[in-house]
């Protein structure tokens, strides 16, 4: 046989296993968020739990099929590996506006989701506990953006002033709940309606 068969047949052997090599990096490639995203909403959607669970970890399950509202109708798209889907027919409360997904590799870890809370004091602690642990998607499900980012100017810190809870207060459409600390006070700005579910509309601060 000639030398040129035998270097055609040896490029041929040696691009099958330079294929064959790559094969199983792109059979493993981990699928974009969104995809993943997607996957679990379906799921949800058909109110099919087994099929979440094979895209979701137990305790982002547990949140989404607990979702007080009727489906987002809208995908907002990912930003990196958050994924979010939105309300454009109904309004809910707190800035995030529906379900917020965290995606790792080929499972959601974490989702987020606008909260249904029938009391002024229990929206404004939630609110307060979300700044507390640093967690800005949390305060969202309750408190609308402009809230979220006025308290988050400032970071908490626990080894700092203790903040007590003085109550919530009437005030013109809505309530003003106050957590006083040494040298001032926070005061949340609830607003909404036991049946439509309450939220932090704004923030404000009091020196003494």
């Amino acid at each position: 046989m000639s030398r040129r068969w035998f270097a055609g047949a040896a490029a041929t052997a040696a691009a099958a296993a330079l294929l064959l090599s790559a094969a199983p990096a792109s059979a493993t490639a981990a699928p974009r968020p969104s995809t993943v995203a997607k996957k679990l909403m379906g799921a949800w959607l058909r109110h099919d739990r087994a099929a979440a669970a094979q895209v979701a970890a137990p305790a982002a399950v547990a949140t989404l099929f607990a979702y007080p509202y009727r489906a987002p109708d809208a995908f907002a798209g990912c930003s990196g590996s958050v994924c979010r889907f939105t309300h454009t027919s109904v309004r809910v409360p707190g800035g995030l506006n529906g379900v917020l997904m965290i995606v790792s590799g080929r499972k959601v870890v974490k989702v987020y989701e606008s909260r249904h809370i029938t009391r002024p004091s229990a929206v404004a602690a939630y609110f307060l506990d979300s700044w507390k642990r640093h967690d800005r998607y949390r305060a969202l499900e309750v408190g609308r953006s402009g809230a979220v980012a006025t308290l988050f100017r400032g970071r908490f810190d626990p080894h700092g002033v203790t903040y007590f809870f003085q109550g919530c207060n009437p005030e013109p459409h809505g309530y003003a709940c106050a957590y006083s600390y040494e040298g001032g006070a926070t005061v949340l700005h609830v607003r909404g309606s036991k049946s439509a579910g309450y939220e932090v509309r704004s923030v404000g601060f009091i020196a003494d």
